[in-house]
């Protein structure tokens, strides 16, 4: 096997085992468009200091032949705050859709933030029920059904983020059913751009 072909299955092993990640993390997505692939003269560029870590994303480029794969890193969930101008939204039972209510909730929402140079993260939460995996991928339904309603009212996809959080931030801690129903949501945090 050629030293060239053994690197590169080693960077793409190292890839997947990053972009897996553990199954216990909160997942994370960014519907930003990836930036359009640009020479190999993209490795020559500075990179920053070793051990800092960069603010909002971290870029890796691994070179396949002739493409590019690119990695956006992860937002960072503490650098958002709540805003009073918008209001998180709630869901039935092991479900995802917008409920008429919380659609209303939305258009003020999407209203304000189209007023507003923040960007955006929707949280998608869930009750203390079910395995942490599945409630991963239900909050990350969640998460998405609220930025993909959100784009539908007019709010561009690239000001938003998502991220999962599962069961592991519930806002009301009883075992019932009108605390359960509070945990099921999604909620939306800010930052100013720049």
């Amino acid at each position: 096997m050629s030293t060239f072909l053994r690197a590169t299955t080693i960077s793409a092993l190292i890839l997947t085992t990053v972009l897996m990640g553990c199954a216990r993390r909160p997942s994370a997505t960014s519907m930003a468009s990836a930036p359009s692939a640009q020479p190999a003269a993209v490795a020559d560029r500075p990179t920053e200091s070793a051990g800092a870590a960069p603010r909002d994303s971290q870029r890796a480029v691994v070179e396949e032949g002739r493409q590019e794969i690119v990695v956006v890193g992860r937002p960072e969930p503490a650098t958002f705050v709540e805003n009073p101008n918008v209001k998180p939204i709630y869901f039935d039972f092991d479900r995802y859709e917008i409920r008429p209510g919380d659609a209303k909730t939305l258009e003020a929402d999407a209203a304000w933030l189209k007023t507003a140079d923040v960007l955006i993260l929707v949280e998608g939460q869930c009750d203390e029920r079910g395995t942490d995996e599945y409630n991963l991928a239900l909050g990350d339904r969640r998460a998405r059904a609220t930025m993909n309603y959100l784009v539908a009212l007019g709010i561009a996809a690239d000001r938003m983020s998502t991220v999962s959080y599962g069961k592991e931030r519930p806002v009301c801690l009883q075992h019932n059913e009108e605390c359960w129903a509070l945990n099921r949501r999604a909620h939306i945090v800010v930052k100013p751009r720049g």
